[in-house]
Formats: C-alpha cells, structure tokens, sequence
C-alpha cells in the first residue's frame, strides 16, 4: 500500500471514532463534593457523594485541618469522607481523628461507606504508599471500606508488585482524567494500562471536561463506573 493509501486509511479510521464530549454531570451519579464549591442540583440524583472533610498539611509536623464548619446530613446518598494530604508521615492523633470523624458523620444519621484518600503519590513511591495504607486500614472500624485516588501515571507506569499490594489493601481506587479543571490530554493512552490493575476502580472525570470512553472500558469486570468532580459555575 502506498503512504498516500495509508494515510487515507488513517484518516477514514480516526474520523469514525466519537468526538470527545463535555462531562454532563446529569448523566452521572456518583460526585466529589470538595471545599469551596457550592452545592449544585444534580446531587438530589446522587447515589454516592465523595466529601472533603479535611487535609492533612505539613511534612515536619502534619497536622489535620477540617474544612468543614458542618457535619453533612445526607439521606439519599451513600457518602464517603475524604481527606486530601500532603504527607504520609502521620502521627497517632492523626489517625485518631480519622476514626473520630467517621464516627460522628454516622451519628449525624449518614450512611458512611469508609475513608478516602486523596494524595499524589509517586508512581515509583506506591510501594511505601500501601504500607502507610495498611497502617491505616488496621485502625478503621471493620465496617470501613477504604478507597483511594489515583494519578493516571499508575495504569501505565506502575510497577505491577506495588500495584499489587496496594489492591490487597484497598476497596477502590479512582483513577483521576483532570488537572484543575481540564482533562488530561491523552487520557487514551493512559488508560490503555488498566489491564495491568487487578482490583476494582471507577474514573474520576472533572464537570464540564472533555471524555470518551475508550471501547474497552465497558468489558472491563474491574470498571466500577464513574465519580465527577463538581465544580463552581465561571464568574
């Protein structure tokens, strides 16, 4: 075949495949609802709702900061607390604070799956990663699920042993397709590594950005569906 043949070829396949489209959140059911943005309608349709309780902030002492002035009463939603850290280096009164938090967000009458995690860890770090997951794991309540997010770096370039060992602890991992408020160009070609990942996942898409499903995604046993970042309207 001539390269003037190959190239029609190659234009005739990429034209066939869908556009990208902007991230309805009407059409989704499970969201992030983090510090700083409001309250939007489409959480009446919610059957999951990730919320920002606190971060974790500092390297040479942690500590943890609630951000929120209000413990959530939510009916409708099964609701996972979440902390967003800096560091992995806890102290006790950390973890315990965890453990506190939980406690009172299921006396507030919520129905609480378990903890969430948010931090950036170094793909080539995801072995120290779990061990600190673990430690963590220990002092949760037995009826606590753990979930993590995930950077897109782990699909593709993560070594399977630690990726292992982070799905012998975990209950979920979000694989998140953003930065900010924009998706991640090329999140194809991440995601084509989540065949290495042996544990359950959802992905992580941001309101209002751009996403395609790659075809495989639907076949995959392991897809739990997705979890949409909620963001506040442009001013």
């Amino acid at each position: 075949m001539t390269r003037l043949c190959w190239l029609v070829a190659y234009f005739l396949l990429t034209s066939c495949q869908p556009a990208p489209r902007a991230v309805d959140a009407t059409q989704y059911d499970s969201f992030w609802l983090w510090a700083g943005v409001k309250p939007q309608p489409v959480l009446g349709q919610a059957k999951t709702i990730y919320i920002l309780e606190g971060e974790v902030r500092g390297s040479d002492r942690p500590q943890l900061i609630s951000l929120r002035a209000a413990t959530p009463q939510v009916q409708h939603a099964d609701l996972w607390i979440v902390y967003r850290i800096e560091t992995i280096d806890w102290d006790e009164p950390i973890y315990e604070q965890v453990v506190r938090d939980l406690a009172r967000w299921r006396r507030a009458g919520n129905g609480v799956i378990g903890v969430q995690i948010d931090f950036d860890a170094a793909t080539k770090g995801l072995g120290g990663y779990a061990a600190f997951l673990r430690t963590l794991r220990q002092r949760l309540p037995r009826d606590s699920a753990l979930s993590v997010t995930g950077l897109l770096d782990w699909s593709s370039q993560g070594d399977v042993a630690d990726l292992n060992q982070l799905a012998a602890v975990v209950d979920e991992l979000v694989l998140q397709t953003y930065q900010a408020r924009s998706t991640i160009s090329g999140y194809e070609t991440y995601l084509a590594g989540l065949k290495r990942i042996d544990m359950p996942y959802k992905i992580g898409l941001v309101q209002n950005g751009e996403w395609q499903a790659p075809a495989a995604l639907a076949k995959d046993p392991d897809f739990r569906g997705y979890v949409v970042f909620l963001i506040n309207p442009p001013t």
